[in-house]
């Protein structure tokens, strides 16, 4: 069991996140709507009692599948772009793949593309699916409902790099 406390999201909360939502995947991935649905419903149904924490990039968007509102111990995320749907697996990196399905060369996450919602179905997939929840440290709630947590990281003003040497001309308000 998740020592997490079961989500108190209510129904309206979930709503609204849930058109929040919506509103990202219409922004980074138009075509690809349906099918970002399906693998919501394919996973949700897998895991019922996830919490889907949404952030938002400045080109795509990402749901974590996970046993609280921390994202980062999701076992399973799809992210979404103009480029399209792929599936990430959070420890992908030692997991048994005699297919050779999973891409990427991160610490620990490896992907597979998303072309259908069948994807989800085929059986090498979905034994990568099982075995990523099984090894997943944080186990999900045995009943209940996760919540639905918009987290966007676009917002966020990040400071411009310097390069060595590099000199910044302070601006004056108004004047560039």
């Amino acid at each position: 069991m998740s020592t997490s406390p079961p989500s108190t999201q209510s129904a309206a909360a979930r709503r609204a996140a849930g058109a929040e939502l919506r509103t990202l995947v219409a922004t980074f991935a138009p075509k690809n709507e349906r099918l970002i649905a399906a693998v919501r419903r394919a996973l949700r149904k897998r895991l019922p009692t996830a919490h889907e924490v949404v952030y938002e990039y400045r080109d795509c968007f990402v749901i974590s599948f996970s046993p609280n509102e921390r994202g980062y111990e999701g076992v399973l995320s799809i992210r979404g772009s103009a480029d399209g749907v792929k599936l990430y697996f959070n420890g992908g990196k030692g997991m048994k793949d005699p297919e050779k399905l999973l891409q990427g060369s991160a610490n620990q996450v490896r992907w597979i593309g998303v072309e259908g919602a069948r994807t989800l179905a085929r059986p090498a997939v979905a034994r990568l699916i099982d075995e990523a929840i099984a090894r997943n440290r944080v186990q999900f709630d045995g009943a209940g409902r996760g919540s639905v947590v918009i987290r966007s990281t676009a917002a966020k003003k990040r400071r411009p790099r310097r390069t060595a040497g590099a000199r910044v001309e302070p601006t004056v308000r108004g004047k560039p």
